[in-house]
C-alpha cells in the first residue's frame, strides 16, 4: 500500500534476531516533556550503539499506548489507538495491564540489546519508571519453548507493508503501525507429558516438519486455525508476530519461569483482537486454544508506533 512521503517508518519490518529485550513503562506525573526528549533521541542512540557491531542489527521500536498518547504529544490522535480490552472466556481471560510505553530492542547479540535499554532507562529515570522487562533469545531453529516453530505464516515481500503500516485509511499517522504485546507464561511439564500427536493437534502443525496440518485434519480448537482469519471477501488477515521465548531455571528443578512474549505488529488492532477473542473466547463459542490449556497470559497492552519522523518531531 502506498504511503506519503517522506515518511520513515520504525523498524517494524526489520528480520527477526537472535535476543530481544522488551521493556514496559508507565510515565510519572510531569515526566511527559522529558519523555518527548528522550524518545525523539532513542534512534540516534540505537545508531550509535549499534555502529559497534553493524552486523549485530541492533534496532528500536517505541510504542505510544493510548492515554500516554494524549499526555505526550496531544491534538490528532491515531485512529484505532484504544486501551487494549480484556477479553474474558468462560474459562481463559486475557488481561489488561499497565503501559504507556513500550521499547522493543533487538539484536543479534544480547549486549547490544542491554547497552540500549541501559542507556535509555537512564535517561528516563525519574519521568518514566519500568514495569515490565522481558529478555528474550531465539530457540534453536525459530522454535518455541513448546518445540514449535514460531512466526512461519509471517507475510513477506510486499504483503509486509500491506499488513504492518498504515496508509490512507488514515493518512495523518501514514507509515505508523500498531503493536500488541502479552506474555505468556508456559506449565511446561504438563505440555511434555502430552504425546507428540496431541501437541500437534493443539497446535495445528507438524512438531518436526513444522508443516501447517490440512484444514480438514486440524482439531476443534488447534491454534492455526483460531488465529488464520479472512475478511469479508476471503482474503487472509496477516500480521507480523515477533515472538521471543524467555525463562529461567531458578532452583534446577525445572520450577522456573518459562514462556512466550508475544508481540504482533498490524496496521490495524482489530486483526489481533479477532484472533484473541477465538483464542479465548472460542469459534464456535466454548472451542477455546487448546494452547490455553499450558498457557497463561499474564499482560497484555496496546501501543501505536509512529514513524520516525513523527518521534523526532519533524
Amino acid at each position: 500500500m502506498p504511503r506519503p512521503d517522506p515518511v520513515e517508518p520504525q523498524a517494524v519490518t526489520s528480520p527477526l534476531t537472535r535476543a530481544a529485550v522488551f521493556l514496559v513503562l508507565t510515565i510519572e506525573p510531569g515526566g511527559e516533556d522529558a519523555v518527548r526528549d528522550v524518545l525523539a533521541d532513542v534512534q540516534g542512540m540505537a545508531r550509535a550503539i549499534g555502529f559497534r557491531n553493524v552486523e549485530a542489527s541492533l534496532s528500536c521500536v517505541v510504542g505510544i499506548g493510548s492515554a500516554a498518547w494524549d499526555r505526550v504529544y496531544g491534538g490528532a490522535r491515531p485512529a484505532y489507538l484504544h486501551p487494549f480490552a480484556e477479553i474474558r472466556g468462560e474459562r481463559h481471560t486475557a488481561p489488561a495491564t499497565a503501559g504507556d510505553l513500550f521499547l522493543h530492542i533487538k539484536a543479534e547479540q544480547l549486549d547490544l540489546c542491554f547497552e540500549l535499554a541501559s542507556r535509555v532507562t537512564q535517561r528516563l529515570h525519574g519521568s518514566a519508571t519500568v514495569v515490565d522487562e522481558v529478555h528474550g533469545f531465539r530457540y534453536f531453529d525459530r522454535r518455541d519453548l513448546l518445540g514449535f516453530v514460531d512466526g512461519t505464516e509471517n507475510p513477506v515481500g510486499r504483503a509486509v507493508d500491506a499488513a504492518l503500516l498504515v496508509g490512507d485509511d488514515d493518512p495523518d499517522f501514514a507509515g505508523g503501525s500498531y503493536v500488541v504485546i502479552q506474555k505468556y507464561l508456559h506449565d511446561l511439564a504438563a505440555w511434555n507429558a502430552l504425546s507428540v500427536e496431541q501437541q500437534e493437534a493443539a497446535v495445528g502443525r507438524e512438531k518436526l516438519s513444522d508443516i501447517e496440518l490440512p484444514d480438514e485434519a486440524k482439531a476443534p480448537g488447534a491454534h492455526t486455525a483460531l488465529t488464520s482469519i479472512e475478511d469479508a471477501d476471503g482474503t487472509e488477515l496477516q500480521i507480523l508476530r515477533d515472538n521471543m521465548p524467555f525463562g529461567s531455571v531458578s532452583g534446577g528443578d525445572g520450577s522456573g519461569e518459562y514462556g512466550t512474549y508475544f508481540i504482533g505488529y498490524t496496521r490495524d488492532p482489530a486483526v489481533i483482537e479477532r484472533m484473541l477473542r477465538n483464542m479465548f473466547v472460542g469459534d464456535p463459542p466454548g472451542t477455546t486454544d487448546r494452547l490455553l490449556e499450558v498457557s497463561t497470559a499474564v499482560t497484555g497492552s496496546l501501543f501505536f508506533v509512529p514513524t520516525v519522523d513523527r518521534l523526532e518531531g519533524e
